[in-house]
């Protein structure tokens, strides 16, 4: 990175300016976002796995790992509770 502006150029995952957001939708949001996430992580697995560079791919699935377990929570946090208590 060499600037701002290179920043925005690589930007993958857009900014929300919205003066509000819901709840429901910044953690829906925040779950397609780690998504976006840990699809880098998985295609630089694959080189690691095609170059057998096993100490590099391991370091990688605990990060795929940490962002799946975020995007899990997410999931489940931004789902609606069930009315009746059960």
């Amino acid at each position: 990175m060499r600037s701002i502006g290179h920043i925005a150029r690589t930007q993958r995952i857009l900014d929300n300016d919205a003066n509000y957001v819901e709840p429901s939708d910044m953690l829906a949001e925040l779950c397609e976002d780690n998504k976006t996430v840990a699809a880098r992580p998985r295609e630089a697995h694959k080189v690691c796995d095609e170059h057998r560079d096993i100490a590099t791919a391991s370091f990688i699935e605990v990060w795929i790992d940490e962002t799946e377990r975020r995007t899990w929570f997410l999931f489940e946090a931004g789902r609606p509770g069930d009315a009746t208590g059960h």
